[in-house]
């Protein structure tokens, strides 16, 4: 029997953040109404797939799902477990924002068998929260994590973002202690990026923002790398660290390149082979899809065995456990080190690359030059 990791995602916010390129709408109760209406009816055509397979972790992502209101979200998870047989779940992962957790909701949360928590922190400061379009506040981060610790969940990540502009080595660096002082039991930490198309991307084309120099973008993961493993987080991917076996089992089904279905606007899907697809992104045409009947996918690919071995090789190589020579052969029937001969020893040569007897793993100065090393292994 086949495994998978269901992704739903949720496109609802009280707001964007400005550097946010994800698909999400302005919360309104119709509208999460509609798309309640339109995620059952994606369901029912999934469900001759869905019952017969495993799935082995749910994520709940947006958006902000916990902008919901707490009888929408009862409404969410009653509806995902009328299609999704329950018995092999074992990470259900929902996505909240330090200003809309409640008591209501996290009730509710409990209830549905929600056992990890996401929080998007981002910064422990006001002012890079406010340049950040977020709608909490440094005091609403205390006040959640608070209420979730005597709500009784034992597994909650930390989202945080680095290298913003204006933000000094020693701002992160207060983060970060402030952090490990709280004790969540995951860490994840990732650079800004400005995505095309976002208020901040204009902002930096207009010259309204400046991002930091590449040397202090790379000073910041440096310490990242030196104060959560001291402090007990192991480091098990590029960007993210957890207290012993407190990895995100979800999200390690996409770094193994494994198979996951996505419901929802804009949710991507991958079979574990040669093929994915993804959603409409406007929330009008994946709902008038539905209504006619029809899965709302806008686009699938089909993918070349020379582009699924390099993502599989590129996605390992984000786990800083590498790619297995014995998993690559099993998968593939062919092996990494034959395949990949020549890109192995110029990396290696490099320093970017340690090339092993059970696999290959990026070296601690691959990890600042990840992006170079993945370009190595993409067909020309």
């Amino acid at each position: 029997m086949q495994e998978l990791a269901l992704y739903i995602h949720v496109p609802f916010c009280l707001k964007k953040c400005h550097y946010c390129d994800f698909v999400s709408f302005p919360y309104g109760q119709d509208l999460v109404q509609s798309y309640l209406a339109g995620l059952e009816r994606e369901l029912e055509l999934y469900f001759q797939l869905l019952a017969g397979i495993r799935v082995k972790t749910i994520y709940f992502g947006g958006g902000t799902p916990s902008c919901l209101k707490p009888r929408e979200l009862a409404a969410l998870f009653a509806l995902i477990y009328r299609h999704v047989p329950v018995e092999y779940i074992k990470e259900v992962t929902i996505e909240c924002n330090p200003g809309t957790i409640s008591r209501e909701r996290l009730t509710v949360f409990k209830g549905a068998g929600v056992n990890r928590i996401s929080l998007g922190v981002q910064a422990l400061q006001d002012e890079h929260l406010a340049r950040l379009g977020r709608i909490h506040r440094t005091a609403d981060v205390y006040k959640s994590y608070d209420l979730l610790r005597r709500e009784g969940f034992a597994n909650i990540g930390f989202d945080l973002i680095f290298a913003l502009p204006g933000q000094t080595l020693d701002q992160w660096e207060d983060t970060l202690k402030k952090v490990i002082a709280l004790a969540p039991e995951h860490i994840s930490t990732y650079n800004l990026v400005f995505e095309e198309g976002t208020p901040f991307h204009r902002w930096r084309e207009e010259g309204k923002l400046i991002p930091p120099a590449e040397e202090l973008d790379a000073a910041m993961y440096q310490l990242a790398l030196e104060m959560l493993p001291a402090a007990g987080y192991q480091q098990y991917e590029i960007a993210n660290f957890a207290q012993r076996n407190r990895e995100c089992r979800h999200n390690m089904t996409y770094w193994c390149n494994e198979p996951y279905l996505g419901l929802g606007p804009g949710a991507h899907s991958y079979d574990g082979g040669r093929r994915r697809w993804a959603n409409e992104s406007s929330l009008d045409k994946y709902l008038a899809a539905l209504e006619r009947g029809r899965v709302p996918v806008a686009t699938r690919e089909e993918l070349t065995l020379e582009l699924e071995q390099a993502e599989t090789v590129i996605l390992g190589l984000r786990l800083c456990q590498g790619v297995e020579r014995k998993g690559f052969q099993k998968r593939f029937r062919q092996d990494l080190f034959a395949i990949y001969a020549d890109n192995l020893e110029r990396l290696a040569q490099q320093d970017l690359l340690e090339v092993i007897p059970q696999g290959i793993r990026l070296t601690k100065k691959g990890l600042f030059f990840a992006n170079r090393v993945f370009l190595e292994f993409l067909p020309a």
